[in-house]
């Protein structure tokens, strides 16, 4: 930072306990967005030590330390802010945009959900760590659609026994490369981390034991879009799965390969089915299939509206 050009900013009684990226955008005036960049780009410092964790909560008498002269006057590109499909005292459902991840990582700069939960209203569990507040299960950054979050111990143990069981429904639409001649099948093969390679898994005589149903909902020129189902939950594992018989999904430089300018793997959680902790009661939403994965299919070669096998969810 440059010392001529720093500002110095000490956090009142009232506002302690308030996240370090609010507390820059309400004391500096500026969208929380610009905030984060700030952090991002280290050009803030919080009691003289360089602070880039937009979830740090702030003391009283604490002395941020900010260089405007050198920020960003636009906002750089940012995640939207999932959407909350339900909520009530025990459990939320959210819509999770592409590009958001779900929580902090050693090679990830920006907002998580986690930070998202964090600045919501609570409670929320505790289980997962102080990090993840009500975190239950997770979608990879570049995945869209529903999440289940815990705001209680008890309801999160249920939940993650839900997973556990397979009682929970999941299912996913997706976009592949080739064609499937089959109208449905199941893809069984365990899944392990890649040990030359910590960021891929693969399928390995040491994973875990993994299935994935499919069925085919359309045919395009080159192309098939899938409904998939989730009979396990290991990392990657539809990208893993279809990269196995070889029909990786359409935007997946990990797994397979970008086309048709898609800027994500072509992934969505559509449909997620649970029994609510307390009540006992069956509960499915479904969310939409995203904008950018409609005009992906539509590039592809897709006509009029895409296959939906899943009815829309009721108002809650």
């Amino acid at each position: 930072m440059t010392e001529g050009h720093e500002r110095r900013l000490t956090v009142g009684a009232e506002e302690a306990g308030t996240r370090l990226d609010r507390f820059l955008a309400q004391r500096l005036g500026t969208p929380r967005a610009l905030a984060q960049r700030s952090l991002q780009l280290g050009l803030v410092r919080v009691d003289g030590l360089a602070a880039s964790r937009a979830s740090l909560v702030l003391h009283p008498g604490a002395v941020v330390a900010v260089d405007p002269g050198s920020a960003p006057t636009t906002p750089g590109p940012a995640p939207a802010d999932p959407r909350v499909v339900y909520s009530d005292s025990e459990l939320v459902v959210i819509d999770k945009p592409a590009g958001l991840a779900v929580h902090a990582a050693p090679s990830l700069k920006g907002p998580t959900l986690a930070d998202w939960v964090a600045s919501q209203p609570g409670p929320w569990s505790t289980m997962a760590g102080p990090e993840r507040p009500g975190i239950v299960h997770r979608l990879d950054r570049g995945t869209s659609g529903l999440l289940v979050l815990a705001r209680t111990d008890s309801t999160h143990a249920d939940l993650s026994g839900q997973l556990r069981q397979r009682s929970m429904g999941r299912e996913y639409w997706a976009l592949a490369v080739g064609s499937i001649k089959e109208d449905r099948g199941r893809i069984e093969a365990a899944v392990g981390r890649e040990r030359s390679h910590p960021q891929r898994m693969s399928v390995t005589a040491r994973g875990r034991d993994s299935t994935t149903e499919f069925w085919v909902l359309e045919r395009l020129p080159r192309h098939v879009a899938l409904r998939l189902r989730l009979l396990s939950g290991r990392t990657h594992q539809i990208r893993v799965h279809l990269a196995y018989i070889h029909r990786p999904l359409v935007g997946d430089p990990l797994y397979g390969r970008n086309e048709a300018g898609a800027a994500r793997p072509a992934l969505h959680a559509a449909m997620l089915h649970l029994r609510h902790p307390g009540s006992g009661e069956e509960l499915s939403f479904v969310s939409p299939l995203p904008q950018d994965l409609r005009d992906l299919r539509e590039r592809l070669g897709g006509e009029g509206e895409p296959a939906w096998p899943w009815a829309p969810t009721e108002e809650a």
